[in-house]
């Protein structure tokens, strides 16, 4: 999985970058992904995710065990 959020599902999307005499050309605008360890302390191991921002403060908010267990019932192998 290239350049996608596991939690969010935030992927890359397109639009123009605007030069000043206003010529459009094509760019992506890429999600600010960062790889994070974690450890989940139920199984007793290390998970290696690859997370945006946003999905780290949902983590942060929901907590480790109740995302992955929601991330394990989608399908996402962990």
């Amino acid at each position: 999985m290239a350049r996608v959020c596991q939690v969010t599902g935030k992927v890359p999307v397109t639009g123009h970058r605007v030069s000043h005499s206003n010529i459009k050309t094509k760019r992506r605008f890429l999600p600010n992904l960062q790889v994070k360890r974690y450890y989940l302390p139920e199984e007793e191991k290390w998970i290696t995710l690859k997370l945006s921002t946003e999905g780290i403060r949902t983590i942060n908010k929901r907590g480790l065990y109740n995302v992955v267990k929601e991330l394990r019932a989608k399908g996402e192998k962990i």
